[in-house]
């Protein structure tokens, strides 16, 4: 795995600077047990009305490949090994001389096409639900917001595309993506509107710089700005994402403000964030609304997930 030098320098500048205190406690409004968040917005009706998008019957991968060279946020990596076990030295099982291989995969979980859960990002060691970090993350998995615990996604995805916006490909690193530039988007896109339970993703270009130029891709990007954050919580938004490592704008708005984006989507709002799924497929074919499913896989007490969500148009 190679080195990739990310953007630790706007964390140190906080840390040296020191960090204002902030309102640390925010409940559910699904309930003291609600583990899900803003997934709760998803209704049967959007999932009808998600379904009558597919007009062409085209489906495509959003996710990327994940492999030892995927950049990622340091100290994560990611291997593979594929095992032939007991078939050393070219041997088969039984009169039909059977052969299989294994793989084991040694690495983190938030790597490539992920889906950041609720037990990712808290605020002074306090996540959503007014959950405390003590009470639920453990070394052998979280007791609460495992990734098990995530629903069959199925709902409208609205695509924002940046690319088209700016008129630059990729958008450069810095570009905060606020109401302004959410609403203009929308307009230039024939006047669409983000409904709740909707998924929305930013298509910014910003895949193109891997393996290109690692460096950059993984050290800043344009991204979802605070104001921008707070906006699609408000329209009750069921889940964001972004084509780039971090959904987030960096450098961050506010050096101070460590990614805060992040503590507004997921420890504010419930609001998982999806990173490094990639649209670029749908924004050729002029699409930029259809049936977004996930399944992540169900892996009791993880924090992440490495996903492939598909949209159908």
């Amino acid at each position: 795995m190679r080195k990739i030098a990310l953007g630790f320098a706007w964390v140190a500048a906080a840390a040296v600077a020191g960090a204002q205190p902030l309102e640390t406690c925010y409940r559910s409004p699904w309930g003291p047990n609600d583990q899900i968040g803003a997934l709760n917005n998803i209704t049967r009706e959007n999932v009808l009305a998600a379904a009558k998008l597919v007009k062409r019957g085209k489906a495509i991968r959003m996710g990327i490949e994940t492999n030892s060279r995927t950049p990622a946020f340091p100290p994560r990596t990611f291997s593979l090994t594929v095992l032939a076990p007991g078939q050393e030295d070219g041997r088969s099982f039984g009169e039909t001389k059977t052969n299989y291989n294994d793989d084991i995969i040694m690495g983190w979980v938030g790597i490539g096409s992920q889906l950041d859960g609720l037990g990712h990002v808290g605020i002074d060691n306090v996540y959503y639900n007014c959950t405390r970090a003590r009470d639920f993350v453990q070394p052998g998995g979280l007791t609460k917001f495992g990734i098990e615990t995530v629903p069959a996604i199925a709902t409208r995805a609205v695509i924002l595309d940046m690319v088209g916006l700016f008129g630059k490909d990729p958008v450069p690193e810095g570009t905060a993506f606020n109401r302004k530039e959410i609403e203009a988007a929308l307009k230039r896109q024939g006047n669409m509107k983000i409904n709740k339970g909707d998924v929305v993703i930013f298509y910014t270009g910003w895949t193109k710089l891997i393996g290109k130029d690692d460096k950059r891709y993984a050290s800043v990007e344009p991204g979802l700005g605070i104001e921008g954050a707070r906006y699609l919580a408000e329209l009750g938004v069921a889940m964001v994402g972004a084509d780039n490592w971090g959904l987030e704008v960096l450098p961050f708005e506010d050096p101070k403000k460590i990614f805060h984006v992040h503590q507004i989507l997921l420890a504010q709002h419930g609001i998982m964030i999806l990173e490094n799924v990639v649209a670029e497929e749908a924004v050729k074919d002029g699409v930029y609304e259809g049936l977004f499913t996930l399944g992540p896989p169900r892996i009791t007490g993880a924090v992440q997930a490495i996903i492939n969500p598909i949209l159908v148009y």
